[in-house]
């Protein structure tokens, strides 16, 4: 049965938000009191936090789909429907967020630390909110948004100082054993440890984590053996220490070939050439151990190692490697810059930036719109309603996309699709929206709701609207 899972596939799905409610209040005497839908609630986020106490991905590789509630609906009375709750998923210290192509979104390293990988649907408006001084009975509400789905992969990479690395059956089980209080399965025959130990290590003051990784063999950076799987987890280290072995009962090796073949692995694998090594001679309790680590430590050191004879059985030469790793791990402690504290950077859109554009498609032949409001608001628009359909032209047009079309070459009965290939609305465009609409009448106005108006102030409502069509816009902020 599995027991560490340092790699999973997770679909996640946040929330969708509520839909507005298009609602006219009525009572006694009073039949036609107004519009009073209320908004739709805000659909839930799904959020990774970490959360030291989590060691492992093993919950999400059994249960890999994950969705957080939907807001719920607008209702009458201007009652506004109930946010939907947000999913939060707890993953371990040092995370990788990637997405299906391998592209980093996030690097979750520290206690606490958040990502929202879907974030929850915006929750439409109730005709309440959409009317306004010239838009008094909204026939209409807003769509509740979908809530954002995808796929991500996440990567567990030990968050640890020290990394021991070797053949397998080298000692390193024994040694983070009695360096630490970490219990690993040990045992005569290789490969016995199949996932990453962690141990915690004190020395003098310093206090660091120490990280057993399972055995590589030649070819482990290609996928060989149990190599490729858990390489990752060397790459946060600050220090990486051989341990070899000096008994080995196997005729064809030697520790210094095992050295160069790891170190090979590690070349390929990449990313590890600045680390810092040391070299740790196993299993010199034996004499013909002993014998061996006396006669291949010269040539190490003259490669610039700082070589250790130990032994983890005998508990030999422990207290000077411990300090020695203390020392270079308190140095690489030292050399990290300081974290700055988290600032806000404001980035304002240039002045000539209508927010969206207007692109030829040739392959489709249609004029495709993409932008973020353009296309929110064709996922908010009811399409059933024609009252919805009208203001969603209304809002195009005076966000200016008619005007771009023209000067892009659209003509009258041209496709006009906004937003991207798999999901756009697709239309044939006929200019002049707005003025197609005013033959209709404003919508949402229900003369039935105004008092008259003297003969002077129609006049001038009059001449207001001559000199300037789009004022019944002004006391209403189209997001």
């Amino acid at each position: 049965m599995t027991t560490f899972v340092d790699r999973v596939e997770l679909h996640v799905a946040a929330g969708n938000g509520g839909h507005g409610c298009a609602s006219v209040h009525r009572e006694k005497f009073k039949p036609l009191g107004g519009p009073d839908g209320g908004n739709g609630g805000r659909g839930g986020d799904v959020t990774l936090v970490v959360d030291q106490a989590v060691t492992t991905l093993l919950e999400y590789h059994h249960s890999p789909h994950r969705k957080a509630t939907n807001g719920q609906p607008g209702a009458g009375d201007n009652r506004s429907g109930k946010d939907g709750q947000d999913l939060v998923l707890y993953v371990p210290d040092g995370t990788v967020v990637l997405d299906k192509q391998g592209n980093v979104l996030a690097d979750l390293v520290g206690q606490g630390t958040t990502f929202v990988a879907g974030q929850g649907g915006r929750g439409g408006l109730g005709n309440a909110a959409l009317s306004s001084a010239r838009r008094k009975a909204p026939g209409f509400a807003l769509l509740g948004e979908p809530g954002e789905a995808r796929d991500i992969v996440l990567e567990l990479k030990t968050v640890a100082d020290v990394a021991l690395v070797g053949y397998p059956s080298a000692g390193k089980s024994s040694l983070i054993s009695v360096l630490s209080a970490a219990k690993p399965k040990i045992a005569d025959y290789p490969f016995t440890t199949l996932v990453p130990n962690l141990g915690v290590v004190t020395a003098g003051s310093t206090v660091y984590t120490i990280a057993d990784v399972p055995g590589l063999i030649p070819g482990a950076s290609q996928g060989r053996g149990l190599g490729l799987e858990f390489l990752r987890h060397v790459e946060r280290c600050s220090v990486l220490v051989h341990v070899l072995d000096t008994a080995t009962l196997e005729s064809d090796r030697d520790p210094v070939t095992d050295l160069d073949i790891i170190e090979e692995e590690l070349r390929q694998y990449g990313g590890l050439e600045d680390r810092p090594r040391i070299v740790v001679l196993n299993k010199v309790d034996i004499p013909d151990g002993q014998d061996l680590a006396e006669m291949i430590r010269p040539d190490l050191e003259q490669r610039g190692y700082q070589v250790f004879e130990v032994s983890a059985v005998a508990r030999l030469g422990l207290k000077e490697l411990s300090f020695a790793l203390a020392g270079i791990v308190a140095e690489a402690r030292a050399s990290k810059p300081k974290e700055e504290a988290t600032r806000i950077v404001i980035r304002p859109k240039a002045v000539d930036d209508a927010g969206f554009t207007v692109t030829y498609d040739e392959a489709e032949d249609v004029y495709r719109v993409r932008g973020e409001k353009p296309e929110r608001w064709v996922r908010q628009t009811d399409f059933n309603n024609d009252e919805a359909v009208g203001y969603l032209a209304d809002r195009l047009n005076r966000l200016g996309v008619e005007d771009r079309l023209m000067k892009a070459g659209a003509r009258a009965g041209d496709g006009v699709a906004i937003g991207a290939e798999e999901n756009a609305v697709v239309f044939d465009w006929e200019p002049s929206m707005m003025a197609g609409a005013e033959m209709l009448g404003r919508r949402g106005e229900d003369h039935r709701l105004e008092a008259p108006r003297p003969a002077a102030q129609r006049r001038r409502d009059r001449d207001a609207e001559r000199a300037d069509p789009d004022r019944e816009f002004d006391e209403f902020n189209p997001f």
